[in-house]
């Protein structure tokens, strides 16, 4: 299988140290970088899917957390790494719940990274959990969870951000992030799906 990473982290430094080792012990494997969930998701369009997301949690805009059911619908085949520099078990376990397959510190040493990014490439395809298994629950972040709600009061991005003090930009990030979760393509259809199954009141 060949292989390509994405690096999404907003830490050019911490990115640049990555990206050397990287290459060093996976040589000649194709590497992209973006600051931002956004940048990855949008501005890259036309790059070629990336086997392996190497995703930090703490991003401006759109969070890892909340952006990793983006990921997961815009390349459905991808293995996802979470490079954290929070590494209490609370966080593993949602990292995971949320569609990551390895939760990595970013304290650890360079070896253990590397090993544990090279374990996720080494998973044969059928052994990754498939984004239809994602899908038939979908675990929502708190904050997902309060854009859902204010979503289906009919509110518009506009005004979700000003309620809950986020940017336009942002609100419209959680909003994709949702109706990816959700499987659905609009947000009256998100709505529906969300009464029905329950997740608002």
């Amino acid at each position: 299988m060949n292989h390509s990473f994405l690096l999404i982290d907003d830490h050019a430094l911490f990115r640049a140290g990555l990206r050397m080792t990287l290459e060093s012990a996976h040589p000649g494997v194709p590497l992209r970088e973006a600051a931002t969930l956004d940048e990855a998701v949008h501005t890259q369009r036309d790059a070629p899917a990336p086997t392996v997301v190497l995703l930090d949690l703490q991003l401006p805009g759109l969070n890892g957390m909340d952006g990793m059911a983006l990921i997961q619908h815009k390349w459905p085949e991808c293995a996802i790494v979470v490079l954290s520099a929070d590494d209490s078990p609370d966080t593993a376990r949602r990292a995971l719940e949320h569609g990551a397959l390895r939760h990595l510190s970013k304290g650890e040493p360079a070896a253990v990274i590397l090993d544990g990014i090279a374990a996720v490439m080494r998973a044969e395809p059928g052994a990754l959990p498939s984004s239809t298994t994602r899908a038939t629950a979908p675990r929502l972040t708190p904050r997902q969870c309060e854009v859902l709600d204010l979503l289906c009061q009919g509110m518009s991005n506009k005004l979700i951000g000003r309620r809950l003090n986020l940017s336009e930009n942002t609100v419209r990030g959680h909003v994709q992030a949702l109706l990816a979760l959700l499987q659905v393509v609009s947000r009256a259809e998100a709505a529906y799906a969300a009464r029905s199954r329950g997740l608002v009141g």
